[in-house]
């Protein structure tokens, strides 16, 4: 065992490392080290990250015990009035939940500690600290491998044991900016049918990481590439991997011209597009986003899922059907699908002019009868397919229009709101309840959109002229 400063010796991590801060000091914890035994070990990222100066707003962290270990879980629980969480009765993993963040327990696996690590995925996470001796173990030289940002397998056979590692190497060496040593790339490339055994829900975590994040693009490709994919994204071409990569571009040029929508974006989704869209509730969002796993959606990763997937909504329902995705998921990615042609058609067809699309707003010829009917169609979806389009080759200044109508919830073609109720129109032209009410609502609304009328009263004649033409049709 060495001391922090004797492992860190020589090593350009030991200027990162604050061990008053970091999760390697009791001082950041939000229990006692009293509470621990000697023979605790703290394992895993959180180490990691702190000799990498990595800082997390949340804390996670992970002991090892050789024994006692639900009964030390609980008992921290208990003092603490914290919430206690046996995650494997038979493996003895126990959690308690604080609420600065979590902390698990584990049975050491092996008679050793030493044993223990060996059966980890990942030599840099193969670290184990006693913060009681002020100690680490490190029998694999993972600090060498944190040194020169190398992630390097511990075995075959621990990849072999739980396949998901293999995607989660490029999840991971995505998140700390690291490459993949030839070996263990090698080692995944053969493994990767192995993927196969994985439950989809944990394939679907993995990779809407890798699709929430720019830097997850070029391992999302690599993973690709390698042929851990080709089961789950069967559509998923090098052009369409280069789509995504344009989404990311797309993103910040968003963020220099169209900070809120950039941020609107990356806020998690909402099932209406009426809600306040203000840079505060968005940048909340974006704030809860972060500190999430990849498992938290946004609307990015709905973009970028359309271009994964099989071009026709069906079989992409289908696709998403099997990587488990959530209904309200399946037909986000869906109204993307069928919306995003027909707004870039649109833009094609009904495009700025050179004097409108150097103005400051610019002026969309696009018919705003079809205006309304396209963000009826779209809704709250309109972000993802926007940014898709942009990436897609769209001009932003063609865009900037519909973006603006987006961003102001008072927007009568983006949000409308109804001038009259159906009982209005019950009570003052004397109709029954039908069929009818419901086209008329439908036409007034259009009726706003276009411009044409703006009133309660305005709404109530256009009415009572509709009912009279329509009864001579």
């Amino acid at each position: 065992m060495l001391e922090l400063t004797e492992l860190l010796h020589g090593l350009d991590l030991q200027k990162t490392v604050s061990t008053e801060l970091s999760a390697l000091s009791p001082q950041s914890w939000p229990f006692s080290l009293d509470w621990l035994p000697h023979s605790a070990f703290l394992v895993g990222g959180s180490v990691r990250d702190a000799l990498l100066g990595r800082p997390s707003e949340y804390l996670d962290l992970d002991f090892v015990l050789p024994d006692g270990v639900v009964e030390t879980a609980r008992s921290i629980a208990r003092h603490y009035k914290a919430g206690f969480v046996l995650l494997d009765a038979e493996r003895q993993i126990a959690r308690v939940v604080f609420a600065q963040g979590t902390v698990d327990f584990a049975q050491q696996v092996g008679p050793t500690l030493e044993d223990d690590l060996r059966r980890r995925d990942f030599t840099v996470n193969a670290i184990a600290y006693n913060p009681r001796l002020d100690r680490f173990v490190d029998p694999l030289q993972g600090c060498t491998d944190l040194e020169n940002r190398v992630l390097r397998m511990v075995s075959p056979a621990n990849l072999e044991e739980d396949p998901l590692r293999l995607l989660r190497a490029y999840r991971q060496a995505a998140q700390l900016g690291f490459s993949l040593e030839a070996e263990t790339q090698a080692v995944i490339r053969t493994l990767a049918p192995s993927l196969l055994r994985i439950a989809a829900e944990r394939i679907q975590s993995e990779l809407n990481y890798l699709l929430s994040t720019e830097k997850g693009t070029p391992w999302l490709a690599q993973a690709w590439q390698d042929g851990l994919l080709h089961h789950w994204l069967p559509d998923a071409t090098a052009q369409s991997l280069e789509l995504v990569a344009a989404i990311d571009r797309t993103m910040i040029l968003l963020q220099e011209t169209q900070p809120v929508f950039a941020q609107w974006l990356l806020s998690q989704n909402r099932t209406t597009a009426t809600e306040q869209l203000d840079t505060a509730s968005c940048q909340r969002s974006q704030n809860r986003e972060q500190k999430g796993s990849g498992s938290a959606r946004n609307w990015l990763i709905t973009a970028k899922l359309a271009c994964l997937m099989a071009n026709d909504a069906a079989t992409a329902e289908s696709q998403l059907r099997q990587l488990k995705y959530s209904r309200t998921e399946i037909q986000s990615v869906s109204t993307v699908l069928r919306f995003c042609p027909q707004l870039c058609a649109a833009i094609t067809e009904a495009c700025l002019t050179e004097s409108e699309a150097t103005s400051q707003a610019g002026t969309l010829n696009w018919a705003l009868r079809d205006q309304y009917f396209f963000f009826q169609g779209v809704g709250a979806i309109f972000p993802a397919v926007a940014v898709l389009a942009l990436a897609s080759g769209v001009p932003l200044s063609a865009i900037a229009p519909l973006i603006e109508r987006f961003l102001n919830p008072t927007d009568p073609v983006a949000h409308p709101t109804p001038l009259v109720t159906g009982q209005d129109l019950m009570v003052n032209l004397q109709l029954p309840a039908g069929p009818l009410i419901g086209r008329l609502l439908a036409a007034i609304q259009l009726a706003r959109a276009e411009g044409n009328i703006c009133t309660p009263e305005e709404a109530i004649q256009l009415a009572a002229t509709l009912v009279n033409e329509w009864k001579l049709e």
